[in-house]
């Protein structure tokens, strides 16, 4: 089978198995409010068939790239996603508890949602990339960040059903945050698809980058920020552009950035939260002023709150030391091979360094200081927080060594 092939069996593999999530959340649905076990193995059984066919996804686009397919955030999310639902099947098989999958495949479900907005194409590896460690490394980050955020999801459902939503707390209040920012995820993949895929939006600029090469940069939104001494241009052809007038609804927009921090993403990311918060608004409207914190708090009326605490304890203990083994250890070993050096302040670097202390923390406080509960929940909350702003915000803004992903 040649190369197009591959692709067409990964990429029906990876659809095939978000519908299977996607179907797989109404059989939870009925568990929850059963004792009878047939929802929650019928569940359980087309979650494994869609992990199963995530893998096919995985081995089919190695195969098709002659590489680890975790090179570029399309990859490297969707692996996340993967390993999100794999983490949900290990600690499923110790706990039996599916009040998780109700949170963890809508959750996953975003993820690979989200990855779906970036590039799909396949391409070779640059020099720095051209190595074994690139599997090494980096599938053993996505196995600990997939456990890691089983620790969050237990934090969330413990919150979800120990805090109420008519008491007026910072508890309640940083519940609903976490609704909020769920919401501009949406708002984000939803605006990409229709401005991108559907209205076709696609404005080119014009810039020096930060090795002061001739860069250009494709807008599929239009620009509330850009590159410093940027140019709207046409292309023509080859290499050949011509600069044009700016008519978008933004034209008054002056907003330039240094190249050290990519507009083009930034934008985006301004984008999501303007069409997030507006989402937000309006869904509050149809709810009549309440939460979206009280849509999901009758879901977790019978959780055991005791086995969310051990839980999201436990997937820490797990996740933790595979992150310092995949990030720290084996990325610094990479580093060396790749760039002569083991740490070199790389932004990326900097936030692994702060996850893993973060981390270490966590575990601190809860042995030494005695955090559980509600304390512990936030905390797992929070490790994710540092996890998604590590892998999305730094790789997208901030312009270092690792930007290629």
């Amino acid at each position: 089978m040649d190369k197009d092939m591959f692709l067409n069996i990964s990429n029906i593999s990876l659809y095939s198995a978000f519908i299977l999530y996607l179907v797989a959340i109404v059989p939870y649905s009925f568990s929850i409010r059963s004792p009878k076990k047939r929802a929650e193995k019928v569940g359980v059984t087309l979650t494994v068939i869609g992990f199963v066919l995530q893998i096919l996804y995985f081995i089919t686009r190695w195969i098709a790239a002659g590489h680890a397919p975790v090179s570029n955030m399309y990859e490297f999310l969707t692996m996340f996603g993967i390993m999100m639902v794999g983490g949900f099947l290990v600690i499923y098989s110790i706990y039996k508890t599916p009040i998780l999958a109700l949170f963890v495949l809508p959750i996953a479900m975003l993820l690979i949602a989200y990855a779906s907005m970036f590039s799909r194409d396949v391409s070779p590896l640059i020099p720095a990339l051209q190595s074994s460690w690139l599997a090494i490394h980096v599938i053993t980050v996505t196995i600990s960040y997939g456990i890691l955020s089983i620790s969050c999801i237990a934090g969330l459902i413990y919150l979800f059903a120990a805090v109420s939503p008519e008491e007026k707390s910072i508890h309640s209040f940083f519940v609903e945050v976490i609704m909020y920012f769920i919401v501009i995820v949406i708002g984000f993949i939803l605006t990409t698809i229709i401005m991108k895929d559907i209205v076709g939006y696609d404005d080119t600029y014009f810039f020096i980058d930060k090795n002061d090469n001739n860069s250009v940069q494709h807008y599929h939104l239009p620009a509330f920020v850009t590159q410093q001494d940027s140019l709207l241009v046409d292309h023509v052809s080859g290499s050949d552009y011509e600069p044009k007038e700016r008519t978008d609804i933004l034209k008054w927009s002056k907003i330039e950035l240094p190249a050290v921090i990519n507009a083009q993403k930034l934008n985006t990311v301004v984008w999501s939260i303007v069409v997030g918060t507006v989402l937000y608004g309006i869904l509050r409207l149809i709810l009549k002023g309440k939460t979206l914190f009280s849509l999901i708090k009758p879901l977790t009326k019978k959780v055991n709150l005791s086995l969310m605490d051990e839980i999201g304890y436990r997937s820490v203990i797990i996740g933790f030391p595979l992150f310092a083994l995949g990030g720290i250890l084996f990325a610094s070993i990479w580093a060396q091979m790749a760039w002569s050096r083991y740490w070199g302040w790389d932004p990326k670097e900097v936030w692994a360094l702060i996850t893993f202390l973060y981390y270490a923390i966590f575990l601190h406080l809860r042995l030494g200081k005695g955090w559980e509960g509600r304390k512990s929940a936030w905390l797992a909350v929070g490790g994710l927080a540092i996890i998604l702003f590590n892998v999305i915000a730094v790789n997208l803004i901030v312009a270092g060594l690792h930007s290629y992903a």
